[in-house]
């Protein structure tokens, strides 16, 4: 298989290159998280490391994850439980903490690729809701084509709701990926956001909020 291996340690990134060589691995290296984004198109499989010198690789995962579906193993040396979760609910096949045999890595590989992967994501860059559009890639709001200015956790709530339209996210799943902590939501935090979202676009339909649940995209009523 042809692997992108995202890791900023050289001497690691070497010694696994060796590794995945060994085992008859083309082994194409990453540093930066804005270089794996670039070559995780032409690739079989991520060995991706969390902790990047340009971006957070949980973030790296879900904007690669939004556009692909290649395998992907999440490799790194954070072993809490909630960044193993993170990183799984991200769209990680698979979690290995730091240090760790080659040999396991190479039965994990196996594993990932057995199971098959999923299907590769079919989403829209803009998001038409009524006369609200949401441009994902250009981080821009219009309401019936007039621009609505956004805080970037305004923005990032809306977007993730915008993603997968119809699809209900739990009040704890939306504090871990935007805040990263899912212990705000004895905080008051995401509802006043949501609150920002409907005053800001004037359409206090567009979140709409399923008691105990959490929020889904609704419509412009």
């Amino acid at each position: 298989m042809r692997v992108l291996l995202v890791e900023d340690d050289d001497r690691l990134a070497a010694a696994l290159t060796k590794a995945l060589a060994r085992h008859g691995h083309e082994v194409v290296r990453a540093s930066l998280a804005v270089d794996a984004l670039r070559l995780a198109g032409g690739v079989d499989f991520v060995l991706l490391d969390l902790g990047l010198p340009d971006m957070d690789g949980l973030e790296a995962l879900r904007r690669l994850r939004r556009v692909s579906a290649v395998p992907l193993i999440v490799v790194t040396a954070r072993t809490e439980e909630r960044e193993v979760l993170r990183g799984l609910r991200s769209g990680a096949d698979d979690y290995l903490v730091k240090p760790f045999r080659t040999v396991e890595l190479m039965a994990r590989m196996e594993a990932v690729v057995r199971r098959g992967t999923r299907p590769r994501p079919q989403r829209d860059d803009v998001v038409n809701v009524g006369d609200v559009r949401i441009d994902l890639e250009a981080r821009q709001v219009t309401v019936a084509g007039e621009a609505v200015t956004l805080t970037r956790r305004e923005f990032d709530l809306l977007a993730m709701l915008a993603r997968e339209p119809g699809v209900v996210r739990g009040r704890e799943e939306i504090l871990d990926e935007i805040w990263g902590d899912p212990l705000l939501s004895a905080s008051r935090s995401l509802d006043v956001h949501v609150a920002n979202l409907r005053s800001k676009t004037g359409r206090p339909g567009l979140v709409e909020t399923l008691r105990g649940t959490g929020y889904r995209l609704g419509s412009t009523a």
